[in-house]
């Protein structure tokens, strides 16, 4: 297998650092458009076959980015950029006859009158118009293959194939106790994407009424995070796994909560209100009197810290999971399947802070189970249409164990 990975940020650098440690590839060409960044990735990595290169390419440039997979024989495009970037590298791959992964999916646009009653435009659906061009290609586009979403739409297929003879309710619980050394505001993930699920309108499923929309940080709930983590209120947040698990899992109800805590949620409600978290270009003077057009999201994100820098400053636990609700042999039962990273761990064992490692390793997973044959479908799929079990056995011999709690 040859891997073309778009991204050499946070996470792009810690799938080099997962994936230098398998065999499974033959070559990983790894593309940013900084092209020092990317160097720099592959600089870092102890690879005397020299199975990593780096190249410059521009993520928003589908023709370059189908040239590149072609020229260097790329059997599947790795995508480790922000959203925005998500079409122009998808239609690439098909462009390139190549297989695609992603860790997230197309954006949303809010529903124009009721915003925060009906979906206007679905995380995926874009990508979910162009399924049959991709069935009638052979290959596979497969998306939402982080953590969240990725690794906790693995457990809801889990739960329902082995745990549930029927399921109730599926709903993703994300929280941590992280601290940061020395910041007051200092986000673990990627600013722009967490301005883009937090204030957009959170989606829930349920059986009776399809997918719906509710007010940002709506439904609190204290939920009580395992390995020391504790309690951590969690509300609605916009998130694919809401537009994903349904599609392949049978529940009545389908949820996304994120434990933000109540300092994060008013900060970014002061972005919102300031105009801060728009994505259109604003024009202001630049050093030299010109003007400037800039984005005051990008302005946001460049005024905070790479989160890829703060592994030595942060310590705690990050905990991914999903909490299921239904009966098995007529009895009722509820569990939590979950995935804790501890900081220090992920720091001292591959150099990456705890929650860009979490979201990097899961697709390093299902690239070995591709190229192994596992899972070979065509089409694009989510995490929850393969067979779970040979992931979570693979992803426990990476040395990253799971868990199940029995809730009750």
């Amino acid at each position: 297998m040859r891997v073309l990975l778009v991204g050499a940020g946070g996470v792009g650098t810690a799938i080099t650092r997962i994936a230098a440690r398998r065999d499974f590839f033959d070559h990983f060409v790894v593309a940013d458009y900084d092209l020092a960044r990317a160097e720099a990735a592959v600089a870092a990595l102890d690879d005397p076959a020299g199975r990593f290169t780096a190249r410059r390419i521009d993520a928003s440039d589908e023709a370059a980015v189908t040239a590149l997979l072609a020229g260097e024989r790329c059997d599947v495009l790795l995508n480790a950029t922000d959203p925005r970037f998500v079409m122009p590298l998808f239609e690439a791959a098909l462009a390139a006859g190549s297989h695609y992964v992603d860790m997230a999916m197309s954006l949303s646009r809010p529903h124009p009158a009721l915003p925060y009653a009906e979906c206007g435009v679905k995380l995926g659906d874009e990508q979910f118009e162009r399924a049959e061009a991709w069935e009638k290609s052979g290959r596979l586009a497969l998306v939402g293959m982080g953590v969240e979403p990725g690794l906790s739409d693995v457990f809801a297929r889990y739960a329902a194939d082995e745990l549930f003879d029927e399921i109730e309710e599926i709903g993703i619980r994300d929280g941590a106790n992280l601290t940061v050394e020395g910041y007051d505001f200092a986000p673990s993930f990627n600013i722009w994407t967490t301005i883009e699920e937090c204030l957009n309108p959170p989606v829930v499923y349920e059986r009776d009424r399809g997918w719906f929309t509710t007010e940002p940080f709506s439904e609190p709930e204290v939920f009580d995070f395992p390995e020391g983590i504790g309690p951590v209120e969690c509300v609605n947040v916009e998130h694919e796994e809401v537009l994903l698990v349904p599609r392949w899992v049978e529940a009545r109800r389908v949820t996304f909560k994120y434990g933000l805590g109540e300092d994060f949620i008013g900060k970014l409600k002061t972005l919102h209100a300031l105009g801060l978290d728009s994505t259109g270009p604003v024009t202001v003077r630049g050093a030299d009197g010109a003007p400037v057009r800039v984005s005051p999201r990008d302005v946001v994100a460049a005024c905070l810290p790479d989160p890829a820098t703060l592994g030595e400053r942060m310590s705690g636990k990050t905990c991914a999971g999903t909490w299921v609700k239904g009966t098995k042999d007529g009895l009722p039962r509820e569990v939590y399947l979950y995935h804790v990273v501890d900081n220090r761990w992920s720091m001292d064992e591959y150099g990456s802070q705890a929650v860009v490692w979490q979201t990097a390793v899961n697709p390093v997973v299902a690239l070995e189970l591709m190229a192994g044959g596992v899972w070979a479908q065509s089409g694009v799929l989510g995490p929850e249409a393969f067979a779970p079990r040979p992931f979570l056995d693979l992803l426990t011999a990476y040395g990253s164990p799971w868990g199940v709690r029995e809730q009750g």
